[in-house]
């Protein structure tokens, strides 16, 4: 008996070896289908002696980058609170259940069971010709239908679920990535409208003063009932902005609160957008290679690329035989007490093996499907890494000629703010009409909005590029 046991023991475990074999094909990860170094010209500065000085993007935290204490509390509640992040976790803790699952297939599952039959028999169809009642109890431990993965199917699918993991891990590290973007636009945007707003109140002032001016000059009739007119347009058009920028602060408060997950505290919100307002931080490109395919959503599409592959390997080994084992070792009597004597023991062993004979080309199909599905996501991952390319070659774009743009509307601004007192103070001196006055007006005020503009989107630049560069990736 005990020699019979060890030889199934044995043969069991060389079935165990035999599974390590896989018929997925040795996965190689594509070239990346971009240039070795970002675009060059005269959009874009040259940023290879900042990139060598600067440890890799993916290890700067975002608490390195946005440095605003107000917009590092209102980044953290995001991240405690935000239901699109929320789903990502829950995803990615739902598709580590499924690997474990698929983890355990590789393994036999060891159940232990018990019963008892109880069966009166009557006394025709008795042997003996007498009824009589007959009492079974058994108990046992086995191990049912387990597969030996000599083809490696079982094992191509625990590989797959595992990529689908992985590939959700990825997932749940863009959104936070772009969730802390989003957090941080919401945040720049609410105070360029703030101070719009604030501008546009001291426009209204300064409006509803020049009007003062024009009719006490008509009162007095130096001024035409024309000046009067212009004025109080302009007195219009500021409160028309009032109103505009007021409902546009109310709606940007309601998007921070949305991408937050609650209601951001009053003394977390900015009060304007000013020069002196420094949340962010610069960060440098480094080189395509180095910092595309570190980005988590190229690695989630590497990833499906890996669990594509490894599905190969399932389709294949459905072409083999599969082996199936189920064994059970117990004590089996009529009685209760005598169920553990010797003389009781039990056993069985029942091998099955199937093999495809006739299946109607079934799995000549599902394996073209799963190379289909490869060939798919290698073009998935190959267009996911050219639109991180342009993505960032765009953000560079704009980085290399925004600090000109935004220097040149600071000149364009002062310059402005000085015809305009110049027009006022020859109007006041009779020597010009006041056109000239509500035109130098109407020129700062649009010059002061574009230049608050342009520090947002200077601003904006810097957290598109902290996204697009896959930062704060780790």
């Amino acid at each position: 008996m005990n020699r019979t046991i060890k030889l199934y023991i044995t043969g069991g475990a060389l079935f165990l070896l035999a599974g390590c074999a896989s018929m997925a094909p040795k996965y190689t990860q594509p070239a990346p289908p971009v240039p070795a170094a970002w675009p060059n010209g005269p959009a874009y500065k040259t940023e290879a002696a900042k990139a060598k000085e600067q440890k890799p993007l993916a290890e700067i935290p975002w608490q390195e980058f946005f440095v605003d204490p107000k917009l590092q509390k209102l980044i953290s509640l995001s991240l405690d609170n935000n239901r699109d992040l929320r789903v990502a976790v829950l995803n990615m803790d739902r598709f580590r259940a499924l690997y474990q699952v698929r983890r355990a297939d590789l393994l036999p599952q060891v159940n232990a069971s018990g019963g008892a039959s109880f069966q009166r028999i009557s006394d025709d169809l008795s042997n003996s010709g007498n009824g009589a009642t007959v009492h079974q109890y058994d108990v046992g431990i086995g191990i049912s239908s387990y597969e030996v993965d000599l083809f490696g199917r079982v094992r191509s699918l625990k590989d797959q679920a595992l990529d689908q993991y992985l590939s959700t891990e990825q997932a749940r590290r863009s959104v936070q990535i772009t969730l802390v973007s989003q957090v941080a636009t919401a945040y720049l945007t609410l105070g360029s409208d703030l101070e719009r707003l604030q501008l546009a109140r001291n426009t209204l002032v300064n409006q509803q003063e020049s009007y003062k001016l024009s009719k006490s000059r008509f009162d007095a009739g130096v001024a035409s009932a024309l000046d009067i007119q212009q004025a109080q347009t302009s007195v219009d058009a500021a409160r028309v902005d009032i109103s505009r920028f007021t409902t546009l602060v109310a709606q940007d408060l309601n998007a921070l609160n949305l991408v937050v997950g609650s209601n951001a505290a009053e003394d977390l919100l900015p009060r304007s957008l000013s020069d002196n307002l420094t949340p962010l931080k610069d960060v440098a490109p480094g080189l395509p290679s180095d910092v595309l395919l570190q980005r988590p959503d190229i690695l989630q599409a590497e990833y499906n690329l890996k669990g594509a592959s490894a599905n190969i390997g399932a389709a294949r080994a459905a072409f083999f035989p599969r082996i199936t084992l189920t064994t059970s070792v117990g004590f089996g009597s009529d009685q209760l007490t005598g169920l553990f004597n010797p003389g009781n023991f039990a056993w069985s062993f029942l091998p099955r093996i199937s093999v495809p004979i006739f299946e109607g080309g079934r799995n000549k199909a599902n394996l073209q499907v799963s190379e289909v599905d490869r060939d798919i996501a290698v073009a998935q991952y190959e267009k996911a890494i050219q639109i991180a390319f342009r993505e960032v070659a765009d953000a560079l774009a704009q980085r290399g000629t925004i600090d000109e743009q935004v220097a040149a509307q600071q000149s364009l601004t002062g310059a402005t703010a000085e015809s305009f007192r110049l027009s006022l103070a020859r109007y006041e001196t009779g020597i010009d009409s006041y056109l000239s006055v509500l035109d130098a007006q109407r020129s700062l005020y649009a010059a002061q909005q574009n230049l608050i503009t342009a520090r947002l989107i200077r601003l904006n630049n810097q957290v598109t590029l902290y996204k697009v560069l896959g930062a704060g990736a780790k």
